[in-house]
Formats: C-alpha cells, sequence, structure tokens
C-alpha cells in the first residue's frame, strides 16, 4: 500500500508578527516545530503499514528549512519526502494551498491512500484537506476518529459529525483527516535519524508541476486575501468595588451602559 501523508512546519510559538500588508505571517527567524495535528496522521500510517505493509511518503509546502519536518518524519519512519518549495507559492490561502499540494502529489506518483491532521494550529481552518481530495478528484472523509478495518480496496472508518457517530467504507484511493488522539503519536528514534541523516528529501517547484499557471498559486491564486489584521489590545486594568449587593448591581449596570455593552 502507497500512504501520503501531508505535514507542515508551523511556528513554535504564539508570538508571532503579520505583515501588515499581505497580512501573512512572518516566519522567518521563528522557531518551528511539525504541526501538532500530523503527529497523528503519521502515528496511523505507520499503524497500517505494520498490518498492510507497503510505503510512507511525506509530503509539505514551505520554504526550504521546512524539509526539518520530513528529516523528523524519517527519524520516526516515514520512507520518502518531498518539499514544494517556491516563492511563487508564498502568501497562498486555503485553496491556492490546497492546489499546489496536489500539483504536488499528482507529480508524486500513485498513492492508495492520504492522510492528513485535522487542522494546522497556525490557521486552524481544517479546509485545505478535503480541498485537496476535491482537486484529486477522490473520496474523502473528515473528522475520523478510529481506523476499523483496513480492506484490500478500501478502508473502513468512524468518523465525528456533528450530531452522530457514523462508520463509513471508503474506497481506495481516498483522502482522510484524522482526529486528535486517533492513536498516541511516536517518538523520532535516534537510531532512525543515524540512519537517515543522509537520506535527501525530494524538492519540487512551480516548473515541475503539469500545471505552471502564476495565477493559480501564492497571493496570485488566493481568492480570499486578508482586508485587515492587528494584535489584541493587552487591558490589564482593575477595579475593586465595594458596597452592598443592590448597590453593586446599580454600578454595574452605569458601567455597562459607559462601555456601551448595554
Amino acid at each position: 500500500m502507497d500512504i501520503l501523508v501531508c505535514i507542515k512546519q508551523v511556528p513554535g510559538t504564539s508570538k508571532v508578527e503579520v505583515d501588515p500588508v499581505t497580512g501573512v505571517l512572518k516566519r522567518d527567524g521563528i522557531d518551528s516545530k511539525m504541526n501538532p495535528y500530523d503527529l497523528f496522521a503519521l502515528e496511523t500510517a505507520f499503524r497500517i503499514r505494520a498490518e498492510k505493509g507497503g510505503t510512507i511518503k511525506v509530503i509539505s509546502m514551505g520554504p526550504p528549512q521546512a524539509a526539518d519536518v520530513i528529516k523528523e518524519a524519517y527519524m520516526m519512519g516515514a520512507d520518502e519526502g518531498t518539499l514544494l518549495s517556491d516563492r511563487k507559492f508564498a502568501g497562498a490561502d486555503v485553496l491556492a494551498t490546497s492546489y499546489t499540494i496536489s500539483q504536488g502529489i499528482r507529480k508524486m506518483g500513485h498513492v492508495d491512500l492520504i492522510l492528513c491532521g485535522k487542522q494546522t494550529t497556525d490557521g486552524d481552518t481544517a479546509q485545505v484537506g478535503p480541498e485537496m481530495a476535491e482537486y484529486l478528484g477522490m473520496p474523502h472523509i473528515a473528522n475520523v476518529l478510529s481506523i476499523e478495518e483496513v480492506k484490500d480496496k478500501s478502508i473502513v472508518v468512524k468518523m465525528d459529525m456533528p450530531n452522530t457517530v457514523e462508520i463509513a467504507d471508503v474506497k481506495f484511493p481516498c483522502l482522510l483527516t484524522v482526529e486528535k488522539d486517533i492513536y498516541q503519536p511516536r517518538l523520532p528514534s535516534y537510531k532512525k535519524k543515524l540512519e537517515t541523516k543522509d537520506r535527501k528529501v525530494g524538492m519540487l517547484a512551480l516548473k515541475d508541476f503539469e500545471d505552471k499557471d502564476e495565477n493559480k498559486y501564492g497571493l496570485n491564486g488566493s481568492p480570499t486575501q486578508v482586508e485587515r489584521i492587528f494584535p489584541p489590545e493587552v487591558n490589564t486594568d482593575q477595579e475593586k468595588w465595594e458596597g452592598t449587593g443592590e448597590e453593586l448591581a446599580d454600578r454595574l449596570e452605569s458601567k455597562l451602559k459607559e462601555l456601551k455593552f448595554v
């Protein structure tokens, strides 16, 4: 079975500056890590490979330093990895990102199962996985709670719906986004780090894709644009009031009217 896991390098801190013009995160010079939700997707892939055999590839999109998360995936057991990196990809919204990764997947060749984390911690949209599947023309299921059975031509999963938990049998090739805690992720292995220290990370740019139309990638291909973004104001002012219940209630009402909350 050929399994592909989508991973991403995200900021390792919540204190990240935002470009006031483009509205995108300034990622240069900040500590980064693998998106925590992707660890669950990786572990799911390892469990399926242990049962059915096959290979595990990983794919990521980002600047050259994002190759670090692919090397981390090697240390956990991934067989091969590819990074999509090109300045023309910068500033992509979820739609442009989904299209870019789908083009990279097409370039990588045959795949039976694509696994994604539920969402990323720097975007929290949970849209990229399903949108990729639509571009690839394959069935997909989000919010997968557990893998019930892996068959020769399909996979049975339990999914978390708004009001119910349902079980679905999905034919390969397909894409799944998995929930947190589907399995306990393993730690990177020092032994595998030594074994894979010389393993290359494949690199793909726009020139390598079938569709080379620059208007479909990065800021050019993003139909959603950030109009205004700003950090929240920090307000630590405190007031302490004393009095009877009736007095405090009257004062609270006056204060809420003063702040125009009522």
